[in-house]
């Protein structure tokens, strides 16, 4: 039986998520939601899909887990903290935050993780489209606080107090770019005192984040409580 499957947020991503349910065996559309829709309209789904705003995918998590829906969260702005606090509670279904679909940035993630372990200096510059609302992005966050988990411990960067030098998560410095033609970048450098290394990945277009999605999607069902990122649907 196909999973049913309601799409709250039918922006850039949202409509690629409709595209991608449609295409795909085993799913099929309950509900897709915008801006004027009433949160009642995705009760009775399997799974819900999530690509709001912070303050709203709050609600639709709250409602989704009331329900025992399964949940995927594709919203930006969701701390480590809010994660442990949906954790914590018992949970019927599963909750799956995704904060980049691409199958290349979970990579990118994966590999800064473990060359961490061996730099003590790591920075990462992030670029986006100038209609990205939050920075640093979901996604530098969550690099950086991998990378600091593989450590085992933060990182500690000089200068930190000083504006200039980007948004600080987990020791690590962020800077954000917000320019005109860009579409999503994520560039992070790692050194130490006799060599330096740098890890790259740069979409250019949003249909890199499809294959992810789909995989989340047919995944979502199978899995139990929180669980963050592409990397715990994907097998090494």
């Amino acid at each position: 039986m196909a999973q049913t499957v309601s799409v709250v947020g039918t922006g850039r991503m949202g409509s690629l998520a409709l595209d991608i349910i449609e295409q795909t065996e085993g799913l099929s559309l309950y509900s897709a939601m915008n801006s004027k829709s009433d949160l009642s309209e995705m009760d009775g789904a399997s799974i819900v899909i999530d690509f709001t705003r912070l303050e709203v995918s709050q609600k639709v998590a709250e409602r989704a887990i009331a329900n025992s829906q399964h949940l995927i969260i594709g919203t930006s702005g969701w701390t480590a903290q809010a994660m442990e606090d949906i954790q914590s509670q018992s949970l019927d279904s599963a909750v799956l935050f995704v904060p980049n679909f691409s199958v290349g940035s979970m990579l990118l993630q994966m590999f800064s993780a473990s060359a961490a372990k061996f730099f003590d200096s790591v920075e990462i510059v992030e670029a986006h489209h100038p209609h990205k609302i939050d920075s640093p992005s979901g996604t530098a966050v969550r690099t950086a606080e991998l990378m600091a988990q593989a450590r085992g411990e933060e990182f500690s960067s000089p200068n930190t107090d000083q504006q200039a030098r980007g948004e600080v998560v987990a020791g690590i410095p962020i800077h954000s770019i917000r320019m005109a033609g860009v579409s999503a970048n994520q560039e992070v450098n790692l050194a130490n005192d006799f060599e330096s290394l740098k890890l790259i990945h740069n979409t250019n277009s949003h249909q890199a984040y499809a294959k992810g999605m789909q995989l989340a999607m047919l995944a979502v069902s199978g899995m139990q409580g929180v669980n963050v990122g592409l990397s715990s649907l994907i097998s090494e």
